[in-house]
């Protein structure tokens, strides 16, 4: 099954909510936002290693972080890393790989991830990882793995799952409804019923499952990326794929294709996962003190001060008195001191920072 399975890494985001240590130069799937001596992006690649060959991995990203990349996954050959050059959600990223995908094995199974995941328990990530496979395999599905939710979070979309009729897969059911992200109350009684799960927003499908998927309910991206075939390779393939994005909409797989298709199913899974958008979810799985404070990076003193996360560059020294449920990051470059309740601003102050200062700031 190996030479048949592929990777596909989304890496093409801004990372904009970890301000000010993920910038547009360099977004946080390139960074060590967990101080392991790994970005976020070379340990997606090495989780995903036991199951997939070097070979069959393509990330997909924006087209200025190319050499990035090719820095921190040296294993990867400069054509598996499929440059885009607007983005343009994760839809025509999927559809981009697989025109790729197409041109090597039309008999592939593919996985789809986002390069800046946290996983706690990798070994039962694999696990779950092969049975999605194994339950592709054997049915013409599309296939999305459900976080099983430990509280009502507002952050992240919701799965409905439906009926399970297959004992070979008891963990495997039906999509019933797609929620995208719920207001407190609503995320309330979903987490209290049982019947919801997070949205990962890691896929598994086989090629011809998805292309057949794209080709029911997202014709217009479908026929663009088709064009690409028998260009993958060759000297007009850079040409090829700009044509193909000036004209393709902004869409999500979520809203194009996998709220609308009816061979939709879950694989509920309980890994330890985090799709790390905020600095309130990397505190949420960092290690932290006595007094609940979680150091990053950086030789701090701490005094009076709880329930806050806390990033200085190495080599730097920092004494912080008198704080409750904050983050302090410095960049280097760039200080931020924010209560976690208002971190949602973070992309305001972002924008205020492009005005006042330009982008250079940033």
């Amino acid at each position: 099954m190996k030479e048949n399975t592929y990777c596909v890494i989304m890496a093409g985001g801004v990372g904009s909510r970890f301000w000010p240590l993920s910038k547009a130069s360099t977004p946080k799937q390139f960074l060590d936002i967990l101080g392991t001596g790994k970005s976020l992006l070379r340990q997606t690649f090495d989780r995903f290693a036991p199951i997939c060959s070097p070979e069959n991995f393509l990330i997909v990203t924006s087209a200025e972080y190319k050499e990035k990349v090719i820095e921190q996954i040296p294993e990867l050959k400069p054509e598996q890393v499929l440059l885009e050059p607007f983005r343009r959600n994760t839809a025509p990223c999927i559809a981009y790989a697989n025109a790729f995908i197409r041109s090597r094995n039309k008999d592939a199974q593919i996985v789809v991830t986002p390069a800046d995941h946290l996983i706690i328990n990798e070994d039962e990530f694999i696990n779950s990882i092969n049975k999605g496979l194994a339950f592709v395999n054997s049915k013409n599905a599309l296939l999305t793995l459900g976080i099983k939710p430990h509280r009502p979070e507002t952050g992240y979309g919701y799965i409905q799952i439906g009926k399970n009729d297959d004992t070979k897969y008891p963990t495997f059911s039906e999509v019933k409804t797609f929620t995208e992200k719920p207001n407190l109350e609503l995320a309330k009684v979903f987490y209290e019923s049982g019947e919801f799960f997070w949205n990962s927003g890691i896929f598994i499908w086989s090629l011809k499952a998805i292309d057949e998927a794209f080709a029911a309910h997202l014709p217009e991206v479908q026929n663009l990326f088709t064009k690409l075939d028998g260009k993958i390779g060759s000297p007009n393939e850079k040409q090829a794929v700009n044509d193909t994005y000036v004209e393709c909409k902004n869409i999500s797989i979520d809203y194009g294709v996998m709220e609308k298709a009816a061979n939709v199913f879950v694989q509920t899974v309980n890994f330890g996962w985090s799709d790390l958008g905020t600095w309130s979810s990397l505190y949420e799985y960092s290690a932290q003190d006595k007094s609940n404070n979680a150091v990053i990076c950086g030789k701090t003193l701490l005094y009076d001060t709880e329930n806050s996360i806390v990033n200085i560059p190495k080599g730097k020294v920092a004494v912080i008195q008198g704080l409750n449920d904050y983050i302090v990051v410095d960049s280097g470059d760039a200080l931020l001191i924010c209560p976690k309740t208002n971190e949602q601003q973070i992309r305001q102050f972002t924008a205020d920072i492009k005005t006042e200062f330009g982008d250079s700031s940033l």
